[in-house]
This record gives structure tokens, sequence and C-alpha cells, in this order.
């Protein structure tokens, strides 16, 4: 049976205006996953007046009770997970094992954000006059638009769906063109959950147009997006334009630091899974290694044992531990970094090339790749090539390592192994990212703390915590005054 995907624009499944459709594919065999329609700026407007439609009764329901369904969501996901999973796989290519942890983190979130809902605390604070009260209490924003890419199609929109809901928000969703499935797959389950029709709503379809038609509708008030640092940009431009806010999480050029005194094994765990996990397709995924000189060839040396035994092939298959990238455009791009990096003058140490052999033959896949010799201003240390690659940079400090570290146009997270606690704390201080690791890879947040960067990795924003309430809220300071007579505040105290 054939799937199909649809828009949800006020509580119903509906074809978008073009009449047109487009296939979404598996990336490990091409074979069709959904039928999807194409949607534009008529679709576009009818989600946003949906939403703006249905905001005021929802800004008005008890967050508890927002709240409900953020729980009720979490139960319908936990008991759908191994389907939510299957289809992700297919869709995107991620490995099953990997598929259920996004899936899982949606999960995460929902119970983490449902809280809030007895939580969501503001201040009260003393007044500097007498018989008067103050306080400050959250108010949600209006209308958010969410613009979401495909490597984490379930989690990476629960990051903003769900704190945007239980504040009280409602939404227009775009997702990446790439998993629209996904997306169709994860709002059922919140009309499930019994979220009242047109706070959520789903827009699918390719191209920018959606895009730049969210940014641009003077009824969104704020649009928060994750993707390049290049579409970022476009995005923060638009919005601007009209005076809305944006929340931006954007590229990565993450490093590990390997010193002379670290658990060289532990770092090989690390390194593998934050360079190769999801096929490298992660703003966190570990794209350089700053190795001490004095480890540098044994590090290298462990590393390509351990990437020579690496399993690649579909992500439905247990044993599979590579999956495919995203689509043809992907392997073309990153095997042109590789090329670009050994003309550099960087060496190829394993992997750099497109496979296709038996069972992968026509599906995207590339062979995970290390680089050595790389210098810290080669293009392939400076930009994000969001692929299995990962290069191999020599340090004589941990100085210099985190001068290197620090000096790309990113900053998003930062790893370092080492068993000297005073060597860890001085790079904790000094490590410029919006999150760092100590003996672990570059991978692996957790949804009560805040996830974000600084640089071009954002705008300053964060999602997931106490942090992403500030995002998808607005803060209003409340007076009263019950003294019976006008008090002018600075004057009257003087």
């Amino acid at each position: 049976m054939k799937e199909i995907a649809r828009n949800f624009i006020a509580g119903r499944w509906v074809d978008g205006a073009t009449g047109k459709t487009f296939d979404s594919i598996n990336p490990a065999t091409r074979e069709t996953v959904a039928t999807c329609t194409v949607s534009d700026a008529r679709d576009v407007n009818a989600a946003v007046e949906a939403a703006s439609t249905a905001f005021d009764g929802w800004r008005k329901t008890p967050a508890p009770r927002r709240a409900e369904v953020l729980f009720r969501l979490a139960e319908i996901l936990r008991t759908r997970k191994e389907e939510l999973a299957r289809v992700l796989t297919m869709e995107m290519g991620k490995v099953l094992i990997e598929a259920r942890g996004d899936v899982q983190e949606a999960i995460d979130m929902a119970c983490y954000m449902a809280g809030e809902g007895r939580r969501m605390f503001g201040h009260t604070v003393p007044s500097e006059l007498p018989n008067k009260f103050a306080m400050s209490v959250r108010e949600p924003v209006g209308v958010v638009a969410t613009i979401t890419p495909w490597n984490f199609p379930i989690a990476v929109p629960s990051w903003k769906i769900l704190p945007a809901l239980v504040l009280g928000n409602t939404i227009a969703w775009k997702p990446s063109p790439e998993t629209p499935f996904c997306g169709v797959k994860f709002v059922e389950a919140f009309a499930e959950a019994g979220l009242p029709a047109g706070v959520l709503n789903l827009v699918i379809g390719p191209g920018a147009e959606l895009g730049e038609a969210l940014g641009q509708h003077c009824d969104v008030r704020l649009v928060s997006f994750t993707g390049s640092t290049q579409t970022g940009r476009i995005v923060a431009t638009e919005a601007a334009k009209t005076g809305k806010r944006c929340a931006l999480e954007m590229g990565g050029k993450n490093a590990i630091i390997v010193l002379d005194d670290a658990d060289l094994a532990l770092a090989v765990d690390g390194i593998v899974w934050g360079a190769f996990g999801t096929s490298g397709q992660r703003c966190t995924a570990a794209s350089r290694v700053i190795v001490h000189r004095a480890v540098r060839e044994k590090l290298t040396a462990l590393l390509v044992e351990r990437v020579k035994r690496l399993k690649i092939g579909n992500g439905l298959d247990e044993a599979t531990e590579i999956g495919p990238v995203i689509n043809e455009a992907a392997l073309k791009r990153m095997d042109g970094y590789v090329q670009l990096g050994v003309k550099e003058g960087a060496r190829l140490v394993i992997g750099g090339e497109v496979h296709r052999k038996g069972d992968c033959a026509r599906g995207f896949f590339y062979r995970p790749t290390l680089l050595e010799g790389v210098k810290p201003g080669m293009r392939v240390a400076q930009e994000e090539i969001f692929g299995p690659v990962c290069c191999l940079i020599e340090a004589e400090s941990l100085e210099e390592a985190t001068q290197i570290n620090n000096n790309v146009p990113y900053g998003l997270v930062s790893s370092i192994f080492t068993r000297d606690v005073n060597r860890a704390f001085a790079a904790m201080r000094d490590l410029s990212s919006g999150i760092v690791y100590v003996n672990a890879g570059t991978t692996g947040s957790e949804v009560q703390l805040p996830f974000g960067g600084v640089r071009g990795t954002g705008n300053g924003a964060r999602e997931a915590g106490q942090a992403a309430l500030d995002t998808f809220s607005e803060w209003k300071t409340i007076y009263v005054d019950y003294s019976g007579r006008l008090q002018r505040a600075q004057i009257d105290t003087q």
C-alpha cells in the first residue's frame, strides 16, 4: 500500500493547493516511502490563519491542561516507538538503534515540557513603594513558524513544538522535504493526544517558497529554524523585515581534543560515535580530532582498525553501523571535500569513496573517511562537511589545541579526553562552544539542559531545558497598587 503525505491544517488532512505531488524516497534503496503533496504560499497562509484562529483559545487553556496533552503524547509515542523508528530509518536512513533514540528524545522532551505546565515560573519581588505588589509572568508569543531539518525528523521538531505548545503558542510547521512522512506520523500522534484543531498545522513540500512565506507572514511572531548557516541568515533577514523574532540553530565544526594522558580506547569509542554516527550528518558531529603529537600515531592506528570493521548498509538491518547519507547531492558534496582536502595537502588514511557494492548498490553510501596531516586553516578543517569525514589535526599542548578548536566560524560542541582534572577544568573554561564534553564524544545532549552554540552556530537562542521557555515566551511585568493613591515610583521615593 502506497503511503500518502498530506498537509494538516485546522485539524484536517488536506492536499496542497498546487495539486502536484513528489516522492519521498529511502536513501538506502531509492524506493518510494510516500507520495507527498506539494504546497505553496496559499497553504502557508491557510496554516497561519488556522493557527491565528486557534491561538486565543489555546493561550487561555490553563497550562496544566495544555500539559496533559503532552503527557498523552509521550505515551502514544512510547507505544509507537518501534513503528516510528522504522519509518524514520526508511525515510532518512539512520540505523534503527539511532532512530529509536530519535523518537525517545521526543518522548523525553514531551515529559519534561509537560512538567512545565505546573511550573513555568515567573518572579515576585519587593516593590520600592508601600502597599504595592510586583511580579512577572510568562506569556506566549503567538503564532510560531517552525522550520526543521531531515537529520533528526522527530527529535528536533519536538525541541521546538513541545515548549512552544505548553507555553500557549500555536504553530505552523514546515518539515524538511526529505522527511515529510515522519512529519505526518508525528502530527498523527498529536491529533490522537487531543490537541485542539488549528493549534498545530503541518505544511509540506519542496523548495524554499514555504520557508520564505512563513518568514514573511505578518501574523507569524517567531520563526524557529534549524538548518544551514547560509539559510539561517536568510531567515533572520526576512524576519527582521517585519520585526519578528527568530531562533536559529545552524552549523557546526566540532572537535574532539585527545591529550597525551587520555584513555585512547575510550577516545576511539567517542571519536567513532561522534564522527560516524548518523553517517556524520549531525550538527554535533565530530569532524575534527585535535590530537597531541605524542599519541597521534597510536590513536590513528587504533582509529583505522576500528573504521575498517564498521558495517555499512541499510539501517533496517540491526547489524548495520553506518547507513546511507541523505541523497546524491550530499554524496557529491562530501566527496568533493575529501578531494579538496587531499589537494590542500591532507593525506587520505581510509575511506574517501562512494560505496555502491552488494546491497548498497542503489543507495547513497559513503565510506567512513579519515584525513590526517590536516592543518587548521584548510577548508576541510574550517567548513561543515556534514558527512562521515573526520580530519586529524596535530597539536603540541592543551593551549594549542584550544586555540585550534576555537578558531573556526562555528561553536556548537567541543570535547576533550584527559585524565588530568586540572587540564579538564581549564578546557571547560576556555573551549569556546555552547556545549563541552569531558571524556565523551560530541553527541548525547539531554533535554533538561540548554542546546545551542556560539558564533555562526546560532543567534543566541537555546533549545531544551529552561532556556527553551525564554525562546518561546514573552515576559509580562505586572504591578498591583493597593495603596488607594497615585504613587509615582522613583519620584515619590526621593
